[in-house]
């Protein structure tokens, strides 16, 4: 009998002591998951700005545009100037947020045509890049006229530059870029707001 009260209270024990280390194999790999989307953010917010702050304008197709689900840009960079996609998919089924980019082109021709070939993305194109799952919603919004605007109204318009001519005989005129552009992006139960001063070039 005694034997059978030793044998039951160290299989109690046993019991115990697995029940902690499960808990404590449980915390790691949380605290695991947790560090690696933190790192996963980090890393999407640098190029989330470094995307915003190498804008470059008067390129022949809008140079930011915002439709409530994608977001399209034209950015500087070596080898001349490159359109690239943030846009949200499939909201419905737990969302993805993810980035396209065109190649770099030099010519305007070739700038429209990535712009065109944009509004046709499936999501699943060999540029297209799946950044972040989970993800509810997304909204900007643009600093304008020393406050933040909904970024799918229209923006003020630039000073006409000389000797440009615009469809009704005056002077052309584009619209101006924000100053900053805030996003707003909810994912996982939780909501990230960041904003980023726009850089632009021409």
């Amino acid at each position: 009998m005694e034997v059978l009260v030793a044998l039951f209270v160290m299989a109690v024990m046993a019991a115990m002591a697995w029940q902690g280390v499960d808990a404590v194999l449980r915390s790691r790999d949380s605290g695991r998951d947790m560090i690696d989307r933190s790192m996963l953010l980090a890393t999407l917010m640098s190029q989330w700005e470094t995307d915003l702050q190498s804008l470059h304008g008067d390129s022949g197709v809008p140079t930011l545009s915002f439709d409530g689900r994608t977001l399209r840009l034209v950015r500087s960079v070596d080898g001349g100037v490159q359109l690239v996609v943030w846009s949200l998919t499939d909201a419905a089924g737990g969302g993805h947020w993810q980035r396209w980019t065109s190649q770099a082109v030099t010519r305007v021709d070739d700038l429209q045509q990535a712009w065109l070939r944009s509004q046709q993305l499936q999501g699943n194109e060999p540029q297209q890049l799946r950044l972040l799952d989970k993800v509810s919603d997304w909204q900007l919004y643009f600093y304008r006229g020393n406050a933040w605007t909904n970024a799918q109204s229209s923006g003020d318009l630039a000073p006409p530059l000389d000797g440009a001519a615009g469809a009704t005989g005056g002077a052309a005129r584009s619209e101006q870029l924000p100053a900053a552009v805030r996003l707003v992006l909810q994912f996982d139960g939780k909501t990230l707001t960041r904003d980023v001063i726009v850089g632009s070039t021409s």
